[in-house]
């Protein structure tokens, strides 16, 4: 049942239901996907405006301004944000204008503040000296970023900090998000929530800290099962308990151990599968959906292969390894790029060190990204879990293909 990496997305792609529609305000939209595109209600700018601090003034008026020679024009007025010249710049003359300021009536050049002499110092009380001309490329013109109902943001964009920036410029305080509802739940007699002794043999769960964040830093709603014990009664219980997310998450009892319940839950001890429809004890009076469901267990990457997907009373489920590393990593992989729908866009990038690939593995290898290219971490070993910390990325071997230094690698950057 080992899937090549592509596939296995594919199959988990497949699995899982269109997540709901819902509506919230910005600051609980972050990383969540747009359900429907954003159009402007305003336009921006919503005036014809100055790009920095300095005077507008007729462009004609001061082509002839140099250090050697000021032009020297009479102020009239001030433009700043929220409170406009309510005048006309005529000829001969200009107002001081600030950045974001509205550009008056007969102005169409800015000089900036740095290149202006002031009137009382040069013998010219009411002016304001021009060192060089006044220039239009510092104006910003009504509507020059985007107009009142043009479509900005389409949907199916991930909502990101500067996305939802961008969504508050169009003058949209709430938007229409898909956003999925995933229950976690980490698996293992030896885990320990962080803070609490440990007896010989426990370890921290530091999975569940590092994939909720991952899960809210994609705009997903997080049910927080806990830790369940390798029992596959209470892990039945609580995955009784998950109520109906859209996607059960776990991590560990996957592998081939004899206490990786996650794996007998959905395939059976011995590894066996689920019966076929119409045969196995129940016969032809086995419900339509069988009880379990299996797309994949394993795939051909390193790290992280025994994952396993399927679904369990109807419920999808994406069975992460135990080992942190390979828990992470599969995440990015795999499950990241579905639930966002934004598919991998590595970076090319040359080999500083050599890369080594496998078999008939796809290889994800840590490693240090400096300046323009690629170095290998110190060690590949799946038990040191601040490799993710320290690694800028995950360089992508395909299988049976060594990357020497000088080739270009496939790059991953890890958030």
């Amino acid at each position: 049942m080992s899937v090549p990496v592509e596939e296995a997305r594919r199959l988990f792609g497949a699995l899982l239901p269109l997540p709901p529609t819902v509506r919230l305000p910005l600051h609980a939209a972050r990383g969540a996907v747009l359900a429907s595109g954003l159009a402007a209600l305003v336009s921006h700018p919503s005036a014809t405006e100055s790009a920095l601090d300095g005077l507008a003034c007729r462009e004609a008026d001061a082509q002839a301004a140099s250090r050697e020679a000021p032009v020297w024009l009479r102020v009239v007025g001030e433009s700043r944000a929220g409170a406009p010249y309510a005048g006309e710049v005529g000829p001969g003359e200009c107002v001081r204008i600030y950045t974001g300021a509205p550009l008056p009536p007969g102005a169409d050049a800015i000089c900036p503040v740095e290149e202006l002499l002031e009137g009382e110092a040069g013998g010219h009380p009411g002016h304001l000296g021009l060192r060089r001309p006044a220039s239009p490329k510092d104006v910003r013109h009504e509507g020059s970023d985007f107009r009142a109902g043009e479509e900005v943001l389409p949907a199916g964009l991930s909502l990101t900090p500067a996305r939802l920036s961008l969504a508050a410029a169009l003058g949209h305080g709430e938007v229409s998000v898909r956003r999925w509802r995933v229950a976690l739940l980490s698996t293992g007699d030896e885990l320990r929530d962080p803070g609490e002794a440990l007896r010989p043999g426990e370890v921290y769960d530091s999975n569940r800290v590092g994939l909720r964040a991952l899960l809210e830093e994609i705009g997903c709603e997080v049910l927080d099962l806990g830790r369940a014990p390798d029992s596959p009664e209470e892990l039945a219980r609580r995955l009784g308990e998950a109520g109906r997310p859209d996607l059960l998450l776990t991590s560990g009892g996957v592998s081939m151990g004899r206490y990786d319940f996650v794996r007998d839950l959905l395939i059976g001890p011995g590894g066996e599968g689920p019966h076929p429809k119409g045969s196995g004890p129940e016969g032809p009076e086995r419900p339509e959906r069988p009880e379990r469901e299996v797309a994949f267990w394993k795939v051909k990457m390193r790290p992280g292969g025994p994952a396993l997907c399927g679904r369990w009373r109807g419920l999808p489920v994406f069975g992460l390894p135990g080992n942190p590393v390979s828990s992470l990593v599969v995440f990015q992989v795999l499950v990241r790029p579905v639930l966002t729908g934004q598919p991998l866009t590595p970076l090319r990038l040359p080999a500083l060190t050599p890369f080594r690939g496998l078999p008939d593995k796809v290889a994800f290898w840590r490693a240090h990204v400096e300046g323009a290219g690629v170095r290998d971490y110190r060690t590949q070993s799946s038990g040191v879990l601040r490799s993710l910390s320290e690694a800028g990325g995950l360089v992508v071997v395909p299988p049976g293909a060594d990357l020497q230094p000088g080739d270009l690698a496939e790059v991953l950057l890890l958030p």
